[in-house]
């Protein structure tokens, strides 16, 4: 297995860790969506131990590099990571028995580097399996009406772009449209360091 590390994980998971303790659900199982390296899960999951927490990816390299960083630190609460694919008309974890029910979603860093589809996904999946009052995170770079919120941002959408002309920094009006048509209500829009945004959806 092979352990992957990703700097600016370790620059904002303080910061996000700090707006997840107040508003996830007391208990249950936080799936996180694209996990990446698999360094928030490690890092999350003992803090926020009465939750399980159940990292997952589409991508084989991450999902052996987030079993590598499991295995090493070995949180109790921290679930084996699963493949999840959001364009998926059914995910595994709709299928499998878990310890706790799904009682939120946790999504960090993969709406700009996706296409616009993964986030009607996202939505979409995320809507079948948490029930009312369950929560839905999200954290990036965000425009709002139509602006970026800073040259750096505006900078790097113009670098997502070259590198696939389906990527980019979304327009928050534009994502919470799609959460609203599949029964979510944004209930907070959070200022973060390094001009990103943590946005928090209920399920209703």
């Amino acid at each position: 297995m092979t352990k992957r590390y990703a700097p600016a994980t370790e620059r904002n998971r303080e910061a996000i860790l700090g707006v997840l303790r107040d508003r996830l659900p007391d208990e249950g199982t936080v799936l996180e969506i694209s996990a990446g390296t698999g360094q928030h899960a490690v890092f999350f999951a003992p803090t926020l131990g009465a939750r399980y927490w159940l990292p997952t990816d589409i991508d084989e390299i991450s999902l052996s590099s987030i079993a590598s960083w499991r295995e090493e630190t070995a949180p109790v609460n921290l679930l084996p990571p699963q493949s999840l694919d959001v364009l998926d008309t059914v995910w595994p974890v709709e299928t499998v028995e878990l310890p706790a029910p799904i009682s939120a979603v946790v999504n960090i860093n993969m709406l700009h580097i996706a296409p616009w589809s993964c986030c009607e996904a996202l939505f979409a999946g995320a809507a079948r399996i948490l029930k009312p009052g369950a929560t839905m995170f999200l954290y990036g770079p965000f425009r709002r009406e139509g602006q970026h919120s800073s040259a750096s941002n505006a900078s790097f959408d113009d670098q997502l772009r070259s590198q696939d002309p389906q990527w980019g920094v979304r327009d928050l009006e534009a994502v919470i449209s799609v959460a609203v048509d599949h029964g979510f209500e944004c209930r907070e829009v959070i200022e973060m360091p390094a001009n990103n945004l943590s946005v928090i959806f209920v399920c209703v």
